[in-house]
């Protein structure tokens, strides 16, 4: 859980360390937040599908996507991982969300500060990475006159931006902060990158990977507003380019069963 003040900027802030048995590649899928990765001990090896922008970069934001990045790895990861909402790319990092669509940069390449973190957490211990990082993150708001959180998103556009990330259509999202549906998509294509659409069918793709193997396919499908699994799959092969049950047995390999729970309880 970050600071405060922070909260209005960052969804979520951990240290990983994961071993994953042997190289491969790891799919980076689409989400409604944007993404810094701070790797430790060797870079991060990142590009979309197909190779495009794919280099390795001792840091990575990812600026919201439609279509999966892909990580090569040799077989164990280390670093910190910190997701931004829409408000934190242009409080923390000093730039639109907006211009940061499907990009993978460098932190340094937008803040020359914070583009000397990854120097400093090889010289840190494991525990203290996240505290380095938090600490950074802070002084990047002070720095920007943000000593308090204030709106850097109009209201309106905040709430629609919320809004359609958990699930409400494009027509209820507009209705609900009296836009025009022109009006709505000039203003969140502006805020994060996507449009209207585009950023509900990735909340709703983000809320079904979360309950993927721990609900059956068929619920999963009905609690995350899709009309049905096979509605689901189609989704989930344009947006991750697999399947669901491709997915789990990618990422959990001794799960037979994609109806059945990834973990007992």
């Amino acid at each position: 859980m970050v600071t405060r003040a922070l909260a209005p900027y960052v969804v979520g802030l951990a240290a990983y360390d994961t071993d994953l048995g042997a190289p491969g590649v790891h799919r980076g899928l689409p989400g409604p937040h944007l993404t810094l990765v701070l790797p430790v001990g060797e870079p991060l090896d990142v590009g979309w599908v197909g190779g495009t922008g794919r280099a390795r970069r001792w840091s990575t934001v990812s600026g919201l996507h439609t279509s999966p990045a892909q990580i090569h790895h040799g077989g164990t990861q280390r670093g910190v991982f910190v997701t931004l909402t829409a408000a934190g790319a242009r409080t923390l990092l000093g730039v639109p969300a907006g211009e940061l669509r499907a990009e993978l940069l460098e932190v340094g390449e937008l803040d020359p500060v914070l583009g000397e973190l990854p120097e400093r957490l090889h010289e840190v211990p494991p525990a203290r990475a996240e505290a380095v990082v938090e600490a950074a993150l802070l002084d990047s708001l002070a720095r920007r006159g943000e000593a308090t959180p204030q709106p850097v998103l109009q209201p309106a556009v905040a709430r629609a931006l919320s809004s359609l990330e958990r699930g409400a259509t494009v027509t209820a999202t507009a209705a609900e902060v009296g836009y025009s549906r022109r009006r709505l998509g000039t203003l969140v294509r502006e805020a994060c990158g996507l449009t209207p659409k585009e950023l509900h069918r990735v909340g709703r793709f983000a809320r079904s990977r979360e309950l993927l193997g721990h609900r059956p396919l068929a619920e999963v499908a009905s609690r995350c507003g899709y009309a049905d699994q096979g509605h689901l799959a189609r989704e989930w092969q344009a947006l991750a380019g697999c399947t669901p049950t491709t997915w789990l047995r990618e990422e959990f390999p001794f799960l037979r069963d994609p109806d059945a729970p990834v973990a007992a309880g």
